[in-house]
């Protein structure tokens, strides 16, 4: 981070990659990555949602539930702390949450001193073709949060909370400065010729108009073999206001950004 002209500049990255089914070989590959964004100057880095293997609700299958772990002493989360204390970024991460008998779709934010700033737990679930997360995840119980790390203060709801208005609204008037969205979503596989990426996106773009706020939010990529077969759209982009101006800005580097 650096002052320009009296303001704060924070370099925001966020990572997006093709996952295997294997936890270790997933997270060594998010480590590669967030240490190629670090050495690009960024300050807060955002890795996709359930990065730890294939985004598995497209199908109902109780062995899916061994994936879910604890917060506490959850291997990737400490990873991920001593990863942030090491090079001095903000790292979200997105996990499988076990909490007693329910389960929770989760982000704990970690502060570039390596601390665990709090959880967020997704608040909107979905249920409907390639997306049956109801079957796995209980609505979260921790309402919307804001975190304040070293660089900025920061919002953070998950993929299908994008679609309601008031997760955007509520941490803006909690005073986040910047909204991540980490995100799964992909095509519509009851229907291929339905393309909602476009929607999608004016949507989020009207969070960051509506609320005068710098948004980024990105779609995971991922070579699926689950039965439905749903494509996932490859895409990341910065939803940012500009002298009045909404622009959505692509990034270009090669491997995430």
């Amino acid at each position: 981070m650096a002052a320009v002209g009296g303001e704060r500049k924070v370099v925001v990255s966020a990572l997006q990659f093709a996952c295997t089914d294997d936890v270790k070989t997933n997270v060594d590959h998010a480590e590669r990555l967030v240490r190629e964004a670090h050495a690009k100057g960024a300050n807060i880095i955002l890795i996709q949602e359930l990065f730890e293997g294939y985004y598995f609700c497209q199908a109902q299958r109780e062995d899916y539930f061994q994936r879910a772990k604890p917060r506490k002493d959850h291997p990737t989360i400490l990873r991920m702390q001593n990863l942030a204390r090491e090079l001095g970024v903000v790292i979200p991460v997105s996990f499988f949450e076990e909490a007693n008998t329910a389960h929770y779709n989760s982000v704990v934010v970690i502060d570039a001193d390596g601390k665990d700033l709090g959880l967020y737990r997704k608040s909107h679930i979905p249920d409907g073709p390639g997306y049956q997360e109801k079957f796995y995840f209980s609505p979260g119980d921790t309402g919307f949060q804001v975190f304040e790390t070293k660089f900025a203060k920061i919002g953070i709801a998950i993929c299908w909370d994008q679609w309601f208005p008031e997760a955007a609204r509520a941490m803006v008037l909690m005073g986040a400065e910047i909204l991540f969205y980490p995100t799964a979503i992909g095509s519509e596989p009851q229907d291929s010729n339905l393309d909602s990426s476009q929607h999608w996106k004016r949507v989020m773009q009207g969070h960051a108009g509506a609320n005068i706020v710098s948004l980024y939010y990105y779609f995971h990529e991922g070579a699926l073999t689950l039965p439905i077969g749903m494509h996932l759209l490859q895409t990341s982009t910065l939803c940012n206001i500009v002298q009045g101006t909404i622009g959505c800005i692509k990034p270009n580097w090669k491997g995430g950004y």
